[in-house]
């Protein structure tokens, strides 16, 4: 019986994972394609082929849901940058870090664009995380990369500017793939053109600090 218990409450978990994966997934298209407004609780739902009382169950108001698409996305993107914390070599966090952000934006694209179209729209969601969460995360990046300067490891440079120019570049991959389609003959770029594009980045960013991009793996 007790066995019976732990199988049936491992099944209905199991049954609850996929649901949210599902719902998540096809929340992050729905809201990048169709924007807050335009999303519907129907469409989302549909996408993710549950019922739409589903939605509601699993993380309450269209807000909520949309909340947690953005955040998850941005949560992946903030520990791209952990390399910060476990490397004293500044080459290879910056190459980890750059070729992450490009890799997620070309895995995620929706996430990015959902992401961008808040930003432009004024974060009217997201002001809260981005003070409580955003903020800090660059602050203590920008004090790793003001001690690496102090030691000699880089060259100088505002930090702020640094990263706010490496996620422009990085999600340029993912928000404006529509006009690098078209500037690549009609389509995406395919795996060896993207690798071109990591290593052109990686090289530029590293340069810019004094590093040499030859001395680090991409």
């Amino acid at each position: 019986m007790f066995n019976d218990i732990i199988d049936d409450t491992g099944h209905k978990a199991g049954i609850r994972r996929e649901n949210v994966t599902k719902i998540l997934a096809a929340a992050e298209t729905v809201f990048a394609e169709k924007g807050f407004k335009g999303a519907s609780v129907g469409l989302i739902a549909e996408r993710a082929g549950v019922p739409k009382p589903n939605v509601y169950y699993y993380f309450g108001a269209k807000e909520d849901l949309y909340r947690k698409v953005i955040e998850e996305v941005c949560s992946i993107w903030l520990h791209a940058a952990d390399t910060f914390d476990e490397t004293e070599d500044p080459a290879q966090a910056f190459t980890t870090y750059v070729s992450s952000k490009m890799d997620l934006a070309r895995a995620r694209p929706h996430g990015s664009r959902l992401w961008a179209i808040e930003m432009a729209s004024g974060a009217p969601f997201l002001q809260d995380y981005l003070i409580n969460t955003v903020k800090p995360w660059l602050e203590s990046r920008e004090q790793v990369l003001e001690r690496w300067i102090a030691e000699g490891k880089l060259a100088p440079v505002k930090a702020r500017y640094l990263f706010y120019m490496i996620w422009a570049t990085t999600q340029h991959y993912a928000d404006f793939a529509a006009q690098i389609d078209v500037m690549n003959g009609g389509h995406g770029l395919d795996n060896h053109q993207f690798a071109e594009a990591k290593e052109t980045v990686i090289a530029l960013v590293l340069k810019s600090l004094g590093l040499c991009p030859e001395k680090v793996a991409a």
